[in-house]
């Protein structure tokens, strides 16, 4: 940056940002199908291990998506109510439940990626590859910095 230029207000950018998303998700009810935002990180997630393995066990949902067990639980219940997921006994440990995706939440899925696709593309337009990249490993970077237990 050069010398006397302000440092962006980063934080209050991506809350905007982040808020603006958000309304243009919700903005779109009719394109989610059954499926809320929120459930299409589960969505993408078990679709993404493929119809031979698209069993994922609580934990495994917490760890990839970031968040606490106890919350999967919640999504997942709503999930099961609304026919997008399953809940299956693991066949090897009768404590653990896993969850695989049901024709309907493959189907959710499929038009949620096409929503969140078109919304990539808005905001990816005007912009080049090489600033996206930028963008892209900033947004990276704050997430594994943030990620880390404060050492202060």
């Amino acid at each position: 940056m050069s010398r006397g230029a302000k440092t962006p207000r980063f934080v209050w950018l991506v809350n905007r940002a982040q808020r603006a998303m958000m309304r243009w998700i919700e903005g779109r009810p009719a394109a989610w199908d059954g499926a809320s935002a929120a459930q299409a990180g589960l969505l993408f997630l078990l679709a993404g291990r493929g119809p031979a393995s698209d069993f994922a066990s609580i934990g495994e949902i917490a760890a990839a998506l970031e968040v606490a067990p106890a919350a999967v639980t919640n999504l997942s219940k709503r999930m099961e109510a609304a026919r997008l997921v399953e809940r299956v006994a693991d066949a090897h440990d009768a404590r653990m439940t896993r969850l695989r995706l049901t024709a309907a939440g493959h189907e959710a899925g499929i038009q949620a990626k096409t929503v969140l696709a078109e919304l990539n593309a808005k905001l990816c337009h005007g912009f080049t590859v090489d600033e996206l990249q930028t963008v892209a490993r900033w947004l990276e970077h704050s997430a594994v910095v943030l990620g880390r237990p404060d050492k202060s």
